[in-house]
């Protein structure tokens, strides 16, 4: 049986910044991939907002495009 994964409701309240690495990685797998916004409880606009400074951080090398991110990092 597949097993059903917990919508994480990630604080709204944060502004959107491609340099808050740190708050960015929680909307990130361990693999580095966007998480979609039926997991996160994101509205699409602020998905988008999340997604584009996700993108933003990647190309200034603060984020990875791919590969596993560290391990020891605190999840919600």
């Amino acid at each position: 049986m597949v097993e059903e994964q917990r919508r994480r409701v990630i604080d709204d309240t944060t502004p959107v910044d491609w340099k808050n690495v740190e708050w960015l990685r929680k909307f990130l797998t361990e693999h580095g991939r966007i998480l979609p916004r039926r997991l996160t409880g994101n509205s699409w606009q602020r998905q988008r907002e999340i997604a584009r400074a996700i993108k933003r951080a990647r190309h200034m090398a603060l984020l990875p495009f791919g590969g596993r991110l560290n391990a020891d990092r605190n999840r919600i």
